[in-house]
């Protein structure tokens, strides 16, 4: 299962401003810069809204400066996965937030796309994080995917 994903590297552009913001988090100021990373319009426009972005900031927080660095480093690192996802042979679940707006459903149904089983589930009412925005839906669409047909796979003998 894949949630709110994107199977490109990132864009040049977007690790220089994440470069920026890790630096604001080095000088104290991990705050700021997780409202920066994660802005209330990338959340579904919910009466919920304001207690997601607390819960995910809160947790930003007490997870500390070098958890926020250490996953930083790892997007701008994150090598082009299209060549991976070509070669998935297991079903795969691609679960998007209705509004995402950092990871459209349209590059999340370009990813779903690319894994020859892939599927997509778009999650109404939920933006980048569904699994907190909507965690029913998810549960159940995860639970859907669990109880779908299994795929069998034969193992050639080796010759001999």
């Amino acid at each position: 299962m894949l949630i709110s994903t994107d199977p490109l590297a990132e864009p040049p552009a977007t690790a220089a401003a994440r470069e920026a913001r890790m630096v604001a988090a080095k000088a104290g100021r991990l705050k700021e810069v997780v409202g920066q990373e994660y802005p209330d319009t990338a959340f579904a426009a919910s009466e919920w809204r304001a207690e997601i972005v607390a819960l995910l900031r809160d947790m930003a927080l007490s997870l500390g400066e070098g958890v926020f660095l250490r996953q930083s480093r790892a997007l701008q690192r994150r090598p082009d996965q299209q060549k991976t996802l070509r070669k998935v042979k297991l079903p795969v679940l691609c679960i998007a937030g209705a509004e995402d707006t950092l990871v459209p459903v349209r590059r999340q149904e370009f990813t779903s796309q690319l894994a020859p089983y892939g599927r997509l589930e778009v999650i109404a009412g939920a933006g980048h994080m569904p699994m907190l925005e909507q965690p029913e839906a998810v549960t159940r669409a995860i639970e859907t995917f669990l109880k779908g047909p299994m795929m069998l796979r034969t193992i050639a003998k080796p010759p001999g």
